[in-house]
């Protein structure tokens, strides 16, 4: 016979303790695989933090709340599930739609969590009060607001799932500061599966016979919807059958760096013949991207509607190519790769050849720079030439945009997933925060970040960021005292006339010092290499690193 206490126990076993709508925020995130956080703290949404007090969570406490963004979408390149980033109402949230933006356009996933005013005080012009729906509807996947305390887990379920399902992205949930507040005795919400599409027979079909009948095939990959196994079988695949495989750009290393087919980056920065073989190319078939604005050069290149293009992505919609379309197998791009590895192929001459001639044309593009210094001033192309000697295997890159990043475009050896980390959306102040996050994520491994001056300027503050929590980048200031892309626009569309491009730098290398790091000044070619040998040095003693490359200067006025 059951006693009243031992059914009053076994009752209190079963049935959930009440908890609050942030602390139940915060245990769904948990159930979610999230390891880390990247926060402004807000008064608006304290009980979300204080769950965060006692969670396996790790709380990265950022600078500025664009930091913030960043290295969330940052992480969520990384990572098979969405970067997570929390901030506060009204400017918080206005600071953080930078990184927004760039997950939009990316295609990273990506949760924004902002706190919000009070349910009570909603609509009445309310200190930092803004409406999330109509600030971020055009540019998140969804905005949601949570009105009910019991809906919490679900909500967070929910917006996890919008993140990464179909093509990935941002999604932003507002949290009031009264609801998170209150109690309630739901459960944690399971997540929520992810429908990956795959080719359907006729898909298979159509695809083995336009590869069949093509003589200059390509494969253009790209997206951050891959995985480490997915991107190493489609090189093995491709290699086996002398195929060559093009870069989205600033998306290098799906396919390595150093294999046989890989055949270079497409986009702003790339060589006339990759520019060229979109045209040349009887058969493309693009892989986790479509071939958008950048790819065809302001959709230029490849609109010929007799060409063959088949494009494999898991959005129904398209959003974002141009040209013609051939075929559109729905499908990520692992279970596309699964699919495509069972397809028994003849290795064919045509096929060895072209992508042979592809490939000798990347590796003289790519062919680092001579490393000897010169005489005068420090130069970034031996600053490549010494930098490419001295990296690891599996290094990594982060950059933001500016005329800088070519160099990394060009020569650095990307040899596997999530090797380059970058802004597609052309977004400065993207490389620090972006190679603070690929360093939590991966201690130990070596992290480069090439900035320009002007970029760096917009959150460098977030190497405080990197000593607080053990990061331990290698970022290189390449300082030419102006918006250098911006400046080379301005030459072509008004010469001689040099207005609103010009900067006046502090010393980038006693300001590294300043946030607890290491920093070096290099004004001479002469001086690279102990540079480098310094800075290598900091990072694998735990320290963060910065280079301060002072390199030539343009005139500055006429």
């Amino acid at each position: 016979m059951t006693t009243a206490s031992e059914t009053a126990q076994t009752e209190s076993e079963t049935v959930p303790e009440p908890t609050s709508a942030g602390h139940m925020i915060v245990k769904t995130l948990e159930a979610h695989g999230v390891e880390r956080a990247y926060v402004v703290p807000g008064e608006s949404y304290l009980d979300v933090l204080d769950g965060l007090h006692d969670s396996s969570i790790e709380t990265i406490v950022c600078r500025h709340e664009g930091g913030a963004a960043y290295m969330a979408e940052a992480d969520g390149k990384l990572k098979t599930i969405p970067g997570i980033a929390m901030v506060t109402r009204g400017p918080g949230a206005a600071n953080a739609h930078v990184g927004l933006h760039t997950a939009w356009q990316d295609s990273t996933a990506m949760v924004l969590f902002v706190g919000l005013i009070p349910f009570e005080h909603r609509e009445k012009e309310a200190f930092q009060e803004f409406d999330p729906k109509a600030w971020f509807d055009t540019g998140a996947k969804r905005v949601m607001v949570l009105d009910h305390p019991e809906r919490a887990s679900e909500l967070v379920a929910e917006a996890m799932f919008a993140a990464v399902s179909g093509r990935p992205g941002p999604v932003v949930v507002g949290l009031p500061e009264d609801i998170i507040q209150q109690p309630h005795d739901g459960v944690v919400h399971p997540r929520i599966p992810i429908a990956e599409g795959g080719m359907t027979v006729t898909d298979w079909k159509a695809l083995k016979t336009a590869l069949h009948d093509s003589e200059r095939p390509l494969f253009v990959f790209g997206g951050n919807d891959w995985t480490h196994e997915g991107a190493r079988t489609l090189t093995a695949w491709l290699e086996a059958h002398n195929l060559p495989a093009a870069a989205e750009w600033r998306c290098e290393g799906t396919v390595p760096f150093d294999s046989p087919s890989y055949v270079g980056p497409l986009g702003y920065g790339r060589s006339a013949y990759t520019h060229r073989v979109l045209e040349e190319s009887d058969l493309l078939v693009f892989v986790g991207t479509v071939p958008g604005d950048v790819i065809t050069d302001g959709f230029t290149a490849r609109q010929n509607w007799d060409k063959q293009n088949f494009l494999v992505t898991i959005d129904p919609s398209l959003r974002g190519r141009s040209g013609p379309v051939s075929h559109h197998i729905v499908a990520k791009p692992d279970v596309f790769v699964r699919d495509l590895v069972r397809m028994d192929l003849p290795v064919r001459d045509e096929w060895r050849q072209w992508t042979n001639a592809l490939r000798a044309a990347q590796v003289e593009f790519s062919t680092p720079p001579p490393a000897e210094p010169g005489p005068g001033q420090a130069k970034m192309a031996t600053m490549m030439g010494n930098l490419v000697q001295r990296l690891d295997e599996d290094a990594m890159v982060t950059f933001g945009a500016g005329e800088h990043t070519n160099w990394a475009h060009r020569y650095f050896p990307t040899n596997g997933y999530a090797s380059m980390i970058s802004a597609r959306n052309g977004s400065m102040g993207y490389s620090v925060p972006s190679a603070v996050a690929a360093s939590l994520n991966y201690p130990g491994r070596q992290v480069i970040s090439i900035a320009g001056d002007g970029e760096f300027l917009m959150n460098g503050q977030e190497l405080a960021t990197a000593k607080q929590y053990g990061a331990t980048p290698l970022v290189i200031v390449m300082d030419n005292q102006e918006y250098g892309t911006i400046r080379t626009h301005q030459e072509r569309d008004y010469p001689n006339r040099v207005s609103g491009t010009q900067l006046q730098n502090p010393d980038f290398a006693k300001l590294a010092e300043a946030y607890g790091g290491v920093g070096i000044r290099v004004e001479r070619d002469a001086e690279i290499p102990a540079a480098l040998d310094q800075a290598f040095a900091a990072t694998e003693n735990g320290e963060f690193a910065l280079i301060h490359l002072i390199v030539e200067q343009r005139i500055k006025a006429y």
